[in-house]
């Protein structure tokens, strides 16, 4: 009898060290950062951030390229390539703003009126109104380019395909 109790009185023994223990709160390890390269305070480090992500030149860096994919879309009718452009071009030009606010007078003419219009067309699959409103894309391009004193920012329609999408 004597062996059974002190095998019961071992299990009761181990059975509250591993309940007790798996009722610690633990600590989670964090994932391995790899921004090392970013230092200072953390004032210093969202600075530096900040400069990685540019202004609203990186915005235009991203609408430009859309921009030409855009337009090979609507050549290839493919309208839903094209709507998801749209979408990323406002998308783009709305965290450009975020960056830089100074901008959004120049871009709300754009962003309210030119880009709904080309939605309603590419909506219709109207290769005609697709044409129109890309040439009016391209005319307020350059109109913003010229109220943020930028004129030499030229827009054209792409004449050569980069994308392998189509």
């Amino acid at each position: 009898m004597i062996p059974l109790k002190k095998t019961i009185i071992f299990s009761v023994i181990i059975w509250s060290v591993l309940i007790h223990h798996s009722c610690q709160k633990t600590t989670p390890i964090p994932p391995p950062v790899q921004g090392e390269w970013i230092k200072g305070t953390e004032a210093k480090k969202l600075q530096t951030i900040e400069k990685q992500f540019r202004g609203f030149d990186m915005a235009m860096v991203e609408t430009g390229y859309r921009y030409q994919e855009l337009y090979w879309a609507g050549q290839d009718e493919n309208w839903e390539y094209a709507a998801y452009q749209v979408e990323k071009i406002k998308k783009a030009i709305e965290n450009g703003l975020e960056r830089r606010p100074k901008r959004a007078q120049s871009a709300q003419h754009f962003l309210q009126q030119v880009l709904p219009g080309m939605k309603v067309v590419i909506n219709q699959r109207n290769k005609a109104g697709f044409e129109q409103e890309f040439d009016k894309i391209t005319v307020n391009c350059n109109q913003c380019h010229t109220m943020e004193k930028v004129p030499f920012f030229k827009v054209q329609k792409p004449t050569q395909r980069i994308s392998p999408i189509h």
